[in-house]
C-alpha cells in the first residue's frame, strides 16, 4: 500500500502488526499531516492536474507553507515507489494524524483486531526551524496535545533525532508516552547518551550499526533497543537473536 496512508495502516493492523510507525510534519494551518518529508515528494507524488513532482519543486511544495485543503488535493498513491515494485496503485492523500488514529482505532474494534500501538517520529532538524517545520517547542507542544485528546498517549512512543526535541518531550509533566531516541551513526551506546540529559525508554538506531554488545548495554541501563529500517530478513533474525525488543520495517517478514 502507498506509505503513510489510511490504507497502508490499515492493512498493517490487518497482517497483525502491533505498533504503527509514522512520521509527522506540520502544515502552514497548523495540521499534523502524516508524511514522511516536509514537502511533496518526487518519488511518489503527482499534482492535482495529475504532473509528477519533480525534484526541484521541493521548495516550492513545502508543507509547512501549504494549507490541508491544498495539500489533500495532490496524490501519493498512483506512482508505484521503484523499490516497492508490488505496491498497489490507488489514489491516496496524506492524512492528519487524527484521521490515521481515529480511522485505525475504528477499524481495529469493528473487525476484532489489536488496538493498535503508535509510534509516532516528530521529524525535525535544526537547519529546517522555521524554514520546514515550526520550532520545536511549538512541534512538541502540537503532537503531545494531539495525541492526548485522541486518548492514545499511554500507547504511544514518540521519536525524533532532534536532541531538542527530545528533552522537550521529556520534560513534559506526568508523561505517559514513551521517548526513542533515533540515531543515524556511531557504534557506541555511550557515546550517543551523552547528547541527551535523561535516559530515553527506547534507543533506536540505524540497523547497520547496531550491535550485539549494543543491545546488552541498553538492557543493562533498562533502555528498549528498536533498529530501523530492517527490509531484509537475515539481517532481522539475527537482531531477533540478539534480543531485540521490536524493529522497525516497510515489510512483512515471517513471524515463525
Amino acid at each position: 500500500m502507498p506509505e503513510n496512508t489510511v490504507p497502508a495502516f490499515l492493512t498493517a493492523i490487518e497482517l497483525r502488526v502491533n505498533t504503527l510507525e509514522m512520521d509527522v510534519v506540520i502544515s502552514a494551518d497548523r495540521e499534523i499531516v502524516v508524511s514522511h518529508e516536509p514537502w511533496m515528494s518526487h518519488v511518489i507524488c503527482s499534482h492535482p492536474d495529475g504532473r509528477p513532482v519533480k525534484k526541484s519543486e521541493k521548495t516550492a511544495l513545502n508543507i509547512y507553507r501549504m494549507n490541508y485543503v491544498d495539500i489533500q488535493q495532490f496524490d501519493c498513491g498512483m506512482r508505484i515507489h521503484k523499490k516497492f515494485p508490488e505496491q498497489q496503485k490507488l489514489k491516496a492523500v496524506k492524512p492528519t494524524l487524527k484521521i490515521v488514529v481515529r480511522s485505525s482505532e475504528k477499524f481495529a474494534k469493528e473487525k476484532g483486531y489489536a488496538i493498535p500501538h503508535y509510534n509516532i517520529e516528530i521529524k525535525s532538524e535544526k537547519k529546517d526551524y522555521n524554514k520546514f517545520q515550526p520550532e520545536p517547542q511549538v512541534f512538541v507542544r502540537m503532537v503531545v496535545d494531539e495525541i492526548r485528546r485522541l486518548g492514545v498517549e499511554e500507547r504511544t512512543i514518540i521519536q525524533s533525532f532532534d536532541v531538542n526535541v527530545l528533552e522537550l518531550l521529556n520534560k513534559e509533566e506526568k508523561r505517559k508516552f514513551a521517548i526513542s531516541y533515533l540515531v543515524s551513526s556511531g557504534r557506541k551506546l555511550s557515546t550517543s547518551l551523552k547528547k541527551l540529559t535523561f535516559t530515553p525508554e527506547v534507543f533506536s538506531p540505524n540497523y547497520p550499526i547496531a550491535s550485539e554488545q549494543m543491545v546488552k548495554d541498553c538492557h543493562a541501563l533498562g533502555i528498549k533497543f528498536i533498529p530501523w529500517t530492517i527490509n531484509d530478513q537475515k539481517a532481522m533474525d539475527k537482531l531477533k537473536g540478539w534480543g531485540c525488543d521490536g524493529g522497525i520495517t516497510d515489510i512483512l517478514f515471517d513471524k515463525s
